[in-house]
């Protein structure tokens, strides 16, 4: 799918002249169709994932293209509003799945789609083909031990966001930049191109944390999981005009 630059500025909620400004400085994935500048979804998607990686962990002939801890922070901040408690809210909406006995990605995806399709009335066999396609694209792998499987192209047809949290028995391999096995995996389904790129940019924040990270190692509870969550997005404060300083 082929975005302008208003249709970015627009999902990112940050003006025209911000997003202009980032493709100047070669900080946002872009092409030019017909001499004009487009963006392709996914690329965009790949790059709010990516956006608060720890780039001392990536390969030095790496060639990504990621926000500085700062922008992230800001865009994240500039976007709240509505988007207060999204996460919290997306997470009730889901499960927590304990346990999962796979020892491959494809095989953890599998067994736990057969209780997350449930949950959502979708087809189990559509949805895993779904999510496999994502990761054979690109597996949505983060750094730090935590994937966020999601499909693309794909648009939950409810006026909810879910994230549904799985934890492997064991940490599996997952193909991730940082080489590290995966001991939590986040499954977003999202009704939104907005939400979705808010969720991704919230998860990569929250996921960066030293402390969160020794959390979720300890495979805690839904509710457990929810009051973190919760406490975790009452210290964001929207700024003034983040996009601004972006």
């Amino acid at each position: 799918m082929d975005l302008k630059i208003k249709d970015v500025a627009k999902l990112l909620n940050v003006s025209e002249e911000t997003v202009r400004r980032w493709l100047a400085e070669g900080t946002i994935p872009a092409y030019r169709l017909n001499h004009q500048v487009r963006f392709s979804r996914e690329e965009i998607q790949n790059w709010m994932m990516n956006s608060r990686m720890n780039r001392s962990q990536e390969e030095p002939s790496a060639q990504k293209i990621s926000l500085s801890d700062e922008k992230a922070e800001a865009l994240i901040s500039n976007r709240m509003g509505t988007q207060a408690y999204s996460l919290f809210r997306a997470l009730y909406k889901g499960s927590v799945l304990h346990e999962i006995a796979a020892s491959s990605k494809e095989k953890v995806i599998e067994e736990a789609v057969q209780i997350i399709a449930k949950n959502l009335s979708l087809d189990a066999n559509v949805l895993t083909e779904l999510l496999l396609d994502r990761e054979q694209l690109m597996p949505t792998g983060l750094n730090h031990g935590v994937a966020v499987p999601h499909p693309r192209d794909f648009l939950l047809q409810k006026p909810f966001d879910v994230v549904t949290v799985v934890y492997p028995r064991e940490p599996i391999e997952y193909g991730s930049l940082d080489g590290q096995k995966v001991h939590t995996l986040f499954f977003l389904f999202a009704a939104s191109d907005k939400s979705h790129l808010h969720l991704l940019a919230k998860l990569a924040h929250f996921t960066r944390q030293e402390k969160t990270l020794a959390f979720l190692k300890q495979k805690p509870e839904k509710n457990e999981l929810l009051d973190y969550v919760k406490a975790w997005e009452a210290t964001l404060r929207p700024s003034v005009d983040a996009s601004a300083s972006v």
